[in-house]
């Protein structure tokens, strides 16, 4: 009998078991792989009892997995059989990285991948800006719907903003390796002799707010109503328990709350919302240390300004973004305040009040 973790043993080892041989001894293809451990992960076993049974590592897991879905979504939408054929045995990580595209961007980007040999790197890059070129309503003129002119045009457009003649060249030269179409390449080749440099506007502050004394940070109280109330009343009000570092509470059912001071942008907004999330997930960001942040977006506020930030839908999944004109695609409302968690150097000591009198 196959050995397997504590939590795998209560299944049915006739289905289990050759999906973890086939994991242990490497058999089949990488795209095989993520189709098997896709499988164990939905019959309940999770990715450290994997790991222990099959010496994949939950990283690794993650990878193989999404890259086996993308490999048959460029199937199913026509590449060639020489992609196909080259990444069945390679490029897990390369087609990982084009998670975030439709399936025709995929098998477009793959093919791109493929006949350009592009590393993980360079796949990311052209993930991105294929998605960035897909937001366009109306293609810039010269470029054509193809992810080598999405590459190209991010090019051209960098080596605009650029006065550095040798960082100028390498983004002219990278467009004129990557542009697809004759008109694009035409675009690219101008600025040899066009040196005009587009200044590039400068993107915002963030709006970052910090907590820093006691009395803005109120805490909530539940309410059982008005009197005359009866004991049950009493007792039908749930215990509030605080989740730090912004004190959130949570009561029966889906709902939550979280204080606020009254600060004046607060009380403008006309339907204000809450995404909690970690400051490393803006853009434009270049601080090192991560922390948890409340973000406040006004649902009501989505006329583009070049002032302020912004959350968009990109694949499904809320996105934060910049954007220095104005977007083809819909905003769904405006980063109004970034509140930082209060620093507190010692939390025991704000719990003793004759410590603090003292």
């Amino acid at each position: 009998m196959t050995d397997l973790p504590p939590n795998v043993q209560n299944s049915d080892n006739n289905d289990v078991a050759p999906l973890l041989q086939k994991l242990r001894q490497k058999q089949g293809t990488w795209v095989e792989w993520g189709i098997a451990i896709a499988q164990l992960q939905k019959l309940g076993y999770d990715p450290q009892a994997i790991f222990e049974a099959t010496g994949f590592e939950p990283m690794q897991q993650n990878q193989v997995i999404v890259g086996a879905q993308v490999y048959n979504s460029i199937e199913k939408a026509g590449a060639s059989q020489a992609v196909r054929s080259h990444y069945t045995t390679r490029g897990s990580d390369v087609l990982y990285e084009l998670r975030l595209l439709t399936q025709d961007e995929r098998a477009a980007a793959a093919e791109l991948t493929f006949q350009q040999k592009l590393d993980v790197d360079e796949a990311r890059e052209v993930a991105k800006a294929m998605k960035d070129f897909s937001r366009f309503r109306t293609l810039p003129e010269g470029f054509e719907n193809h992810p080598g002119d999405a590459i190209a045009y991010q090019c051209w457009k960098l080596a605009r903003q650029n006065s550095d003649l040798q960082e100028r060249s390498r983004l002219i030269a990278k467009g004129l390796r990557f542009a697809h179409s004759q008109t694009a390449r035409k675009q690219i080749e101008q600025l040899l002799t066009d040196f005009t440099v587009v200044p590039k506007r400068p993107a915002p502050l963030l709006p970052f707010y910090r907590l820093e004394s006691e009395a803005e940070l109120p805490r909530i109280i539940p309410v059982v109503g008005e009197l005359p109330l009866t004991p049950k009343d009493l007792k039908a009000v749930p215990l509030v328990e605080e989740i730090e570092p912004f004190r959130l509470v949570k009561f029966a059912g889906e709902q939550a709350w979280v204080p606020l001071p009254g600060w004046q942008v607060l009380l403008s907004a006309e339907d204000p919302v809450v995404i909690l999330c970690n400051s490393d997930r803006f853009p434009n960001q270049t601080q090192n240390l991560a922390e948890s942040v409340l973000v406040v977006i006004d649902r009501q506020e989505r006329e583009w300004d070049a002032s302020s930030y912004f959350v968009v839908d990109n694949s499904g999944e809320l996105e934060f973004q910049w954007f220095e004109t104005a977007p083809e695609i819909p905003l769904l409302g405006k980063i109004i305040v970034i509140v930082r968690p209060k620093k507190i150097l010692d939390e025991n000591l704000t719990k003793d009040s004759w410590q603090i009198d003292e």
